[in-house]
């Protein structure tokens, strides 16, 4: 639908690839620009539609309408943003946002090509003259991002307005709700070997020393990190104690300049960690994450441990809620009698396709109260494999929505619609208000909103 290119997580997708062209494209000189659009005081040129084009070609994209309006359209929408934004007193971009964001897209780019070299290579720039031409996109890209943080950070819904919008939808308009299960789990982490602990500590040392002597950083993070970090070369962004692991926290916290701590042991296996940048009671640090492997002989011990416990539970001997509480591994659900919670909703129940994959293709198969063998998984926040035993306590099978039980999905589904309408109707008004010019060649798009040409 034409209104999904207007949801946040495109126009991010949208602006980094953007990011990528314009340095490529300077890299190339190769097209002829022309402007195609101006809006207030910025300009639109057809190059850009154009490599936008060959790009989204290139990723598989598909549309039903005309590519290049979209195309357009998601570059006039971002014109709107970022002149609003720099007349905003309270939208900043600070100089250490952008570099944070520009180290995060030169990872990016390291990734996907092989090396800081490799990518001077394929620009046929210095990495120094690549930033300098990153550097006033990506502040636009952040001031974009802000922006339209700024226009629906207020909207909320209320229980009146869920009951009022669900009671006027047709019944065809009614969302089926697919079948859902709610679980409880125990889970075991096999015990790792010292040998092993001692080689990643001794790989990490090694890793210090390189950076130490000239090594970039992010490339480190890029090249050995097994945090999902790594593809923005290491950096995790603004986090307060609580959300860092307590052994992390204490150690990025008491960093200083751009130096790099000790090898540091978490929960999530073993870093090395820089300081970015402190803000407040905040801290944004890069790291490089390193995960111990597990012995086969430790499998089996942590399988046959927790298969005698399954037993125990079959035969009444201790019941599931007791065993979680005393002998789980996962402190989420330890407390909790092992009933899991959905991270998306903050609600017991999940749908297939919101299941980790290794659950979902056993809990599928099982009887409410059901309990099942041990397998294997990957615990859902320190990524480290460990052994599960789940027990299903609900399910709920695949039906239309009702108020009584689906209130809060329905609730996020018109927020989400709400959020839409503000924002459509802010843009709205800043066509109106704003200066906007269009090649003719662009007059007959079938554009999202129809004031563009005026």
């Amino acid at each position: 639908m034409k209104t999904e290119i207007y949801k946040a997580m495109k126009f991010t997708g949208f602006f980094l690839i953007a990011a990528f062209l314009v340095i490529k494209a300077a890299a190339q000189d190769k097209v002829v620009d022309q402007i195609v659009a101006i809006v207030g005081g910025n300009i639109i040129l057809k190059s850009d539609i154009e490599r936008m084009h060959i790009e989204q070609q290139a990723q598989g994209v598909t549309t039903e309408g005309d590519m290049k309006c979209e195309i357009l359209e998601n570059f006039l929408v971002d014109k709107l943003l970022v002149a609003e934004a720099e007349l905003d007193t309270l939208i900043e971009v600070t100089p250490s946002q952008v570099n944070q964001r520009m180290d995060q897209q030169l990872a990016m780019y390291v990734s996907y090509i092989g090396s800081e070299k490799a990518v001077e290579e394929y620009f046929k720039k210095s990495i120094v003259e690549i930033k300098a031409e990153m550097r006033e996109g990506i502040r636009n890209q952040l001031l974009s991002q802000q922006m339209r943080e700024k226009i629906v950070k207020d909207v909320t819904v209320t229980p009146s307005e869920v009951r009022y919008n669900f009671r006027n939808l047709k019944d065809e308009e009614i969302p089926t709700i697919p079948t859902q299960y709610e679980y409880a789990q125990i889970t075991f982490q096999p015990v790792i070997d010292l040998e092993e602990d001692n080689r990643i500590k001794s790989r990490l040392r090694d890793i210090k020393k390189r950076i130490e002597d000239g090594s970039s950083f992010a490339t480190m993070a890029v090249l050995y990190s097994e945090c999902p970090s790594a593809k923005d070369g290491g950096v995790i962004g603004y986090s307060g104690r609580a959300e860092l692991d307590p052994a992390y926290a204490a150690v990025a916290f008491n960093l200083k300049d751009d130096r790099i701590s000790n090898v540091v042991r978490s929960a999530f296996g073993y870093h090395i960690i820089q300081l970015v940048d402190k803000k407040g009671d905040k801290v944004n640090t890069r790291h490089v994450l390193m995960k111990p492997k597990v012995s086969v002989e430790a499998k089996e011990v942590a399988y046959n441990r927790l298969d005698s416990l399954a037993k125990m539970i079959r035969n009444n001997e201790i019941p599931f809620e007791e065993a979680a509480q005393v002998f789980s591994f996962d402190k989420n659900t330890r407390n909790n009698s092992g009933v899991v919670i959905n991270p998306n909703t903050m609600s017991s129940k999940f749908s297939v396709e919101e299941l980790d994959p290794d659950v979902s293709k056993i809990i599928t198969k099982m009887n409410v109260n059901e309990i099942s063998m041990p397998f294997e998984s990957i615990d859902r926040d320190t990524q480290l494999p460990v052994f599960k035993i789940i027990k299903v306590l609900k399910k709920t099978d695949a039906h239309k929505a009702n108020l009584q039980n689906d209130y809060q999905k329905l609730a996020e589904m018109y927020l989400m619609k709400k959020k839409e309408g503000v924002f459509n109707e802010w843009v709205s008004k800043q066509q109106a208000a704003t200066y906007i010019r269009i090649d003719l060649t662009y007059a007959n798009c079938n554009f999202n909103f129809n004031n563009w040409i005026k």
